[in-house]
């Protein structure tokens, strides 16, 4: 079962230094708020360009790997197939990808990104990287190239372990006030 307390917490509540210094200074929930702020800087900086992190996600795993299917495309991103319909839909809309048939299964379509979404994709960059220097903004390079080398030896430990653990939703998991 799902811990609701993320539902009911804002970043300006994360932020309150009421918390106890214990809790404060867990790397949990110090990772967990500075999600929080990161998620908000992207979102934020996206939508005033009309776009998602799923529509940057797509655009990007199409513009470095190449056209794919739905299903692949899916696969690329991490974003559910079901929801992957809904995003090729948008950006189909918005002239950014087109689908052709697959010539060699005409029962799916190949999902190509187009010159229009390509400079898109370009404008998107531009915003993620101002949103990046934006939540980075009290660090130098160095410490910039740090940060993203031991989140991402945290990250790659996780999945591995992930990938080997029983599939169970532990009960405050979720919970930002602890991370």
């Amino acid at each position: 079962m799902k811990n609701d307390e993320t539902s009911r917490h804002t970043p300006g509540a994360m932020t309150d230094h009421a918390a106890p210094p214990r809790v404060r200074g867990l790397p949990s929930r110090l990772l967990a708020v500075n999600a929080l702020h990161a998620d908000r800087l992207v979102n934020d900086g996206l939508a005033a360009e009309g776009a998602r992190k799923w529509h940057f996600a797509a655009l990007t795993a199409l513009a470095e790997g190449g056209p794919a299917s739905q299903s692949d495309l899916s696969r690329r991103t991490g974003i559910y197939r079901s929801d992957m319909v809904a995003v090729v839909n948008e950006l189909a809309e918005g002239g950014l990808v087109e689908r052709t048939p697959d010539p060699a299964d005409r029962r799916r379509n190949v999902i190509t990104v187009t010159a229009e979404g390509r400079a898109h994709l370009r404008r998107l960059d531009t915003v993620v990287d101002a949103a990046q220097d934006a939540l980075l903004a009290p660090l130098d390079a160095e410490d910039r190239a740090r940060l993203t080398d031991l989140l991402t030896r945290l990250l790659d430990h996780h999945e591995r372990t992930a990938a080997t653990a029983p599939d169970d939703d532990a009960p405050g998991a979720a919970d930002p006030a602890l991370g």
